[in-house]
């Protein structure tokens, strides 16, 4: 299934990525750090969303208090693990 995710209070404004069967692929960022972004795109390609939510989450960029990567975590969660 095709997610979109807004994010806040970080560079990039929308993360798209699908999800099957936990397996995440074709992991977009829409603006942000271009190179950074579309390396950590090819390097959790084929992923479990989980893992990756263990990896990312709680990572911060500078002062803020988050960051694109931590995010995409917080995308996963919210896509992997839907609060009924």
């Amino acid at each position: 299934m095709h997610y979109t995710y807004h994010t806040k209070n970080v560079c990039s404004s929308q993360i798209d990525f699908d999800l099957n069967d936990g397996i995440v692929t074709n992991i977009k960022f829409v603006g942000g750090c271009p190179g950074n972004l579309r390396a950590i795109g090819k390097l959790l390609e084929g992923q479990k969303a989980d893992e990756i939510i263990a990896k990312l989450k709680g990572n911060m960029c500078g002062y803020k208090k988050t960051s694109c990567a931590d995010q995409l975590a917080l995308a996963l969660e919210e896509a992997n693990h839907p609060r009924k």
